[in-house]
C-alpha cells in the first residue's frame, strides 16, 4: 500500500467508523506479526496491549490462518444439530486439556459480551427450571466490565461505558470492589479482613437470598479499573458466601483467560472452581471472533429435566472460529506459552516498577501474569486523580503511539486513568525494555498535553 493510499485509507476510516481513542490517529496496518504492527510506510509499532488484551499467541501465526482456510473449505457454516469437524475437536481439547473436569457443559458463541449475556441467561433459566422462579437479581460489583450489551452494562459497574444508558439498564445491586489503593469501605491493607467479600454477603441478605440469582466478578478486574488483583483468601471467600446462599458464582474470565494471568485461568491460582466460567478473547486469540460459556452439570441439570432450550447465536461455534480457537490452543501448550506468560509478566512487572518508582504521576504498578495496569494521578501523595476532562490515559495512548508503543486505555470511576498492559506471551526481553522506556517518557508526555 503506497503512502498515498495509505492516507486515503486512513482519512476513509476515520470518517465512517467510531474512533476507539477521541483524537488519535487512524493507523493502517499492511501487516502484524509476533508482538509488531507494520504500517505501510515503513514504521511498527510494538502492540503492548495485545490488541484489546486478545493476541495471546502473537500475530500473523501462517497455521491458523491455515486451519481457518481448511474448516472454510469443508463448511461455511452449519447450524444446530449440525457440527463442524473443528468444533468437535475444540470441544474435546477444551476438556481434556483446559477446564477444569466440574465445567462440564460448553456452549460457544461468537464473542466476549455475548458469552456473559449468555450466562446471565443461564444463571436464570437454571433458577426458574429449578423451581425458583423468584431468584433473578444478578449482583455486580463497582469498577467492573463484563461487555457492551444491555445486560451486561446493567450488571458491570462501569461509569463511563453505562453513561447515558442507564434507563435501559436493569437497576441490579452492586457490591464494592477490592481496590485497595482507594478502598471504598475506608480499610487499610494492615487492617483489613476482607471487608469487601463480606460486604457481598451483607448485600445477599439485604436484597434477599431468595431472590438472588448470581454473583458475577472478574477473578482480575480488567478494563474497568486495570489489572486489579484480589487479596488471596477473597475467591474462596466469595465461593463459600455463594454456595451458603444457593447463588450460583459466575466468574468472568474473557479478559484474564486462556494463560493471561500465568494459569490456564485466573481462578486456578486460588483453587476456586465457579459455577459458571466464562472465556473470550485469548480463546481464539484474536484469529477469529470467539467466546464461551463453561458450567457444571448441576447448572444444566433442571434445564436437561424440564427439556428447555439454551438458545444459541447464529455465529456461536463457527466452523471458522472453532478451527482458529483449536489452533490457538494448540500453539499454547506447544510452546507452553502459559508458563512464559507467567515469567514475561514477572520480568515486565518488575521492570516498570523499577522504571516508574518516582515517578510523581504513578500511583501504582499492578497485575498478575501478562495482565498489567499502571495507575495515574495527579498526586501520587494524596492518590488525587485528574481531572475527567484530561483523559489521561487516552493521552497516553496518543503519546504511546508517537514513540512507537501501544498500551491500552482503562479505567472508571476513582480508578478513571489506568494505563492496562497485556502483550502477546511471545514478547522478549527487548520488548520488554522498550516497553519500560517508553512509558514514563508517554505519561510524561500525556501530563505535559493534559496542562
Amino acid at each position: 500500500m503506497g503512502s498515498v493510499a495509505a492516507s486515503a485509507f486512513a482519512d476513509a476510516a476515520a470518517m465512517r467508523s467510531f474512533p476507539f481513542v477521541p483524537g488519535s490517529p487512524t493507523l493502517p496496518i499492511a501487516r502484524a506479526e509476533g508482538a509488531w504492527l507494520h504500517l505501510p510506510d515503513g514504521r511498527r509499532v510494538l502492540d503492548a496491549a495485545g490488541g484489546a488484551i486478545v493476541a495471546n499467541v502473537g500475530h500473523g501465526r501462517r497455521e491458523i490462518a491455515d486451519a481457518v482456510a481448511r474448516a472454510l473449505e469443508q463448511a461455511s457454516y452449519l447450524v444446530p444439530p449440525f457440527a463442524s469437524e473443528s468444533r468437535l475437536a475444540l470441544l474435546e481439547e477444551l476438556r481434556r486439556h483446559w477446564l477444569p473436569p466440574a465445567l462440564s457443559r460448553i456452549a460457544l458463541v461468537s464473542g466476549g459480551s455475548e458469552s456473559v449475556d449468555a450466562a446471565l441467561r443461564l444463571a436464570r433459566q437454571h433458577h426458574v427450571a429449578a423451581g425458583r422462579p423468584e431468584r433473578w437479581k444478578m449482583i455486580g460489583r463497582d469498577l467492573s466490565y463484563h461487555g457492551a450489551t444491555l445486560a451486561t452494562l446493567a450488571v458491570g459497574g462501569h461509569d463511563k461505558r453505562r453513561a447515558g444508558l442507564e434507563p435501559l439498564l436493569a437497576d441490579w445491586p452492586k457490591a464494592p470492589p477490592h481496590y485497595c489503593l482507594r478502598c471504598p469501605l475506608g480499610c487499610t491493607r494492615a487492617a483489613c479482613d476482607l471487608a469487601c467479600v463480606d460486604a457481598v454477603e451483607r448485600l445477599i441478605e439485604r436484597e434477599g437470598p431468595e431472590t438472588v440469582a448470581a454473583v458475577i466478578a472478574e477473578p482480575v478486574v480488567g478494563s474497568a479499573a486495570g489489572a486489579l488483583v484480589p487479596p488471596d483468601d477473597y475467591w474462596p471467600r466469595l465461593a463459600a458466601i455463594c454456595r451458603r446462599h444457593g447463588v450460583l458464582l459466575i466468574a468472568d474470565e474473557v479478559m484474564s483467560g486462556f494463560g493471561r494471568t500465568g494459569r490456564a485461568f485466573a481462578v486456578d491460582h486460588w483453587g476456586v472452581v465457579p459455577d459458571i466460567l466464562v472465556g473470550g478473547k485469548g480463546l481464539s486469540g484474536g484469529y477469529a471472533p470467539m467466546g464461551g460459556v463453561y458450567a457444571t452439570d448441576a447448572v444444566l441439570a433442571p434445564l436437561a429435566a424440564r427439556g428447555d432450550d439454551f438458545m444459541f447465536y447464529t455465529y456461536g461455534a463457527h466452523p471458522a472460529s472453532c478451527a482458529a480457537a483449536l489452533a490457538v490452543l494448540r500453539i499454547l501448550e506447544r510452546e507452553q506459552l502459559v508458563a512464559r506468560a507467567a515469567a514475561a509478566g514477572k520480568r515486565l512487572l518488575d521492570r516498570l516498577r523499577a522504571a516508574l518508582a518516582e515517578h510523581p504521576h504513578v500511583a501504582e504498578v499492578r497485575g498478575l501474569g501478562l495482565l498489567l495496569g499502571v495507575e495515574l494521578v495527579r498526586d501520587r501523595a494524596t492518590n488525587e486523580p485528574f481531572p475527567s476532562a484530561a483523559k489521561l490515559a487516552s493521552r497516553v495512548v496518543t503519546a504511546g503511539l508517537g514513540r512507537g508503543v501501544f498500551f491500552y486505555p482503562a479505567g472508571a470511576g476513582a480508578a478513571r486513568d489506568v494505563v492496562c498492559l497485556g502483550p502477546p506471551f511471545t514478547i522478549g526481553d527487548e520488548e520488554i525494555e522498550l516497553v519500560a522506556r517508553v512509558l514514563p517518557a508517554a505519561i510524561d508526555d500525556a501530563v505535559r498535553a493534559a496542562g
